[in-house]
């Protein structure tokens, strides 16, 4: 008795059969990149590992490269650091380092679930507003902050910021989930259109906060404005860290789901993926990392879009390889960035986030024009 043929509809709604479609229609499509892939994770790990060392070695201090890799991992008479030398790379450095690995992967792992989420390479946390959001709720804390309950101000102690700056990204992440999507179909054009009108709100709102605070909030405000990894401390790494952690080891058990929704809502259902269970875990997760990021750093923008769209090119669109090659990459790069923000016109140090748009913008406008006349990828 001849075997029936399944057709294209009984295929998806069945969650193996609709998996195997997917994954050999990705294989014809682009080839299986999956050794491609592994290859390029190795390697950004060790490009990670090379990075975080030059970074905690470069600087203003005299002190060679050698000589604090050397101290680092015990080292000899030979590279004993001086009691300056060893405050600036433990205290000073070393967060900073740290930290600023951490930024970066949280924002050009968001950017990648971002895009993958509304299915198009040119979503952004920064360029949608989801940035300008929680710098909007660091700002708020930073002015109002001294109108808050004391009780809640001590029992949040160092983690008062960031979570400001998450609740901020999450709120306005929400307002443009609601706003572009319509009908369980999610608007490319609504989406990029709110967060151009989102991040021009937010910018008043912070405007009128600008107006309200004195000199030493000013201050504080100009920093989230330009970016920057100044001025990390091992007490914001305490902060920060484990919001962009937690969202850096959430995201990834979401690459199955990222992988169907590029087929569409309705296929993605029909193989097994809860849909809107896998949208709210994305848009808290993605708020949680950028609201950190934001909260320590102020505004680093093109992220987001540069490092997914680049791995894209070289390792395809599986988000199983794209989500940690990202968090690798990203890390790496804003430490680039930041080792030339600090070196470029030393002493002084330019604002990283001039650094990453300078580099990003040309970008991006790339690949706008490589997308245009399309409303998805």
């Amino acid at each position: 008795m001849a075997r029936p043929v399944m057709s294209l509809n009984d295929a998806l709604r069945t969650p193996a059969h609709g998996s195997r479609l997917m994954r050999s229609a990705k294989i014809r499509a682009e080839g299986d990149r999956s050794a491609v892939a592994r290859l390029t994770l190795v390697i950004l790990v060790g490009l990670s590992l090379i990075a975080l060392a030059l970074s905690i070695a470069t600087g203003a201090s005299d002190a060679s490269a050698l000589r604090v890799i050397g101290a680092l991992l015990g080292g000899t008479e030979d590279t004993v650091l001086s009691m300056r030398d060893r405050i600036i790379v433990l205290d000073i450095r070393m967060p900073r380092a740290l930290l600023g690995f951490l930024i970066g992967a949280a924002l050009a792992m968001s950017g990648a679930v971002m895009q993958g989420l509304f299915r198009n390479p040119l979503a952004d946390p920064g360029l949608v507003g989801i940035s300008s959001g929680s710098a909007l709720g660091a700002v708020l804390m930073i002015v109002l902050g001294t109108s808050m309950p004391a009780g809640l101000m001590a029992s949040l102690g160092a983690f008062t910021l960031p979570a400001a700056a998450f609740v901020g990204g999450l709120l306005t992440t929400l307002l443009l989930y609601r706003i572009a999507t319509r009908g369980g179909q999610t608007s490319v054009a609504t989406m990029l259109l709110a967060g151009i009108a989102i991040s021009a709100l937010t910018g008043a709102v912070t405007g009128i906060l600008i107006y309200m605070a004195d000199d030493k909030q000013l201050r504080d405000i100009t920093f989230w404005g330009l970016g920057s990894l100044s001025g990390m401390t091992w007490a914001k790494v305490a902060a920060a860290a484990p919001i962009i952690l937690l969202a850096l080891v959430v995201v990834p058990f979401l690459s199955r789901g990222l992988n169907a929704i590029t087929l569409g809502e309705a296929a993605a259902f029909h193989m097994g993926v809860k849909v809107q269970r896998l949208k709210y875990t994305a848009i808290v997760a993605v708020a949680g990392a950028v609201g950190a990021s934001v909260a320590v750093s102020g505004g680093i923008g093109f992220v987001g879009i540069v490092v997914p769209h680049l791995l894209r090119l070289v390792i395809g669109p599986d988000h199983r390889y794209l989500l940690p090659a990202s968090a690798l990459l990203g890390g790496v790069l804003l430490l680039g960035a930041d080792m030339l923000a600090r070196t470029i016109v030393a002493p002084a140090e330019v604002p990283i986030g001039i650094i990453t748009a300078l580099a990003g913008a040309p970008f991006f406008l790339w690949v706008l024009l490589r997308h245009r006349g399309r409303d998805s990828w």
